[in-house]
């Protein structure tokens, strides 16, 4: 006869150990909200997972880069209004100073205003900035960020809207010639910043568009996280329920044997 006959209880000691590593693992995810907590749980979820934070990050970041273009894309256009009200005020008093029935003393004062025109021109091209970045008062170009991924920008155009480079810093309307030739070269400058002001306008078009499109595709990968490596609560809670009693009664039953086998021992 065998008093300490192991083999009855190693099915349940096996299992007792089995339930105890699982219900170990699922008070993880219960504590955690996570089904992979680990990369024992799940491998190659949590590289999908990794891969899939890092985008939805990456877009997130995109978004502020684009929200940070729109506002130096409405302070470009602003400042280009400016510009065109001030020409369009500097052609109204080219055409003033054209007609013969101004004196040399009208087209002396009418010259002291368009001066003071330039230099607030000039003022505008030199002073608008934005993140101490010249806004208008340099050619250049800009490339914007409008995805997670590399080449996925957006290159927007900034022109320089100082009186020298638009050709107008030597106007002169102190004679019937020189106010028909600032009155051309007004015009050749207006249209060089009305065509860049509809430039910024299809930038901000496609800006508010890439925007919209991060923002969908944030949610849908978000989404898409949540179900590969949220735990469900309910499901993961019963899972742990049913652990706890198999391991409640493996453990009953251990005793149980134990007590027997120990009682034997005590008759003998």
């Amino acid at each position: 006869m065998k008093v300490q006959n192991q083999d009855q209880i190693t099915f349940s000691v096996n299992r007792y150990q089995k339930n105890s590593n699982q219900i170990q693992k699922s008070l993880q995810h219960l504590s955690t909200g996570k089904k992979i907590a680990t990369s024992s749980d799940n491998a190659s979820g949590l590289s999908i997972s990794e891969t899939m934070r890092a985008q939805i990050r990456g877009i997130s970041r995109a978004q502020s880069n684009m929200q940070d273009g729109l506002s130096l894309l409405e302070s470009a256009n602003e400042g280009l209004n400016n510009v065109n009200e001030l020409m369009q005020r500097a052609r109204e008093l080219a055409v003033e100073s054209a007609n013969d029935t101004m004196t040399t003393e009208d087209r002396a004062n009418i010259q002291q205003e368009i001066d003071q025109i330039l230099e607030a021109i000039d003022d505008t091209a030199s002073k608008l900035e934005f993140n101490t970045r010249k806004i208008l008062g340099e050619n250049t170009s800009l490339n914007l960020m409008v995805g997670a991924n590399p080449g996925q920008k957006l290159t927007i155009q900034l022109i320089d809207t100082g009186t020298e480079a638009l050709q107008i810093d030597d106007l002169s309307v102190m004679s019937n010639e020189d106010a028909n030739e600032a009155l051309t070269k007004l015009d050749d400058a207006i249209n060089q910043t009305s065509m860049h002001l509809t430039t910024v306008g299809s930038h901000i078009e496609a800006l508010e568009f890439h925007l919209r499109n991060a923002l969908t595709f944030e949610n849908n990968l978000s989404e898409s996280l949540s179900l590969l490596e949220d735990v469900d609560l309910a499901e993961e809670m019963m899972n742990f329920i049913s652990l706890d009693i198999r391991q409640y009664g493996d453990q009953l039953l251990i005793s149980q044997v134990n007590q027997r086998n120990q009682g034997v021992l005590s008759i003998l």
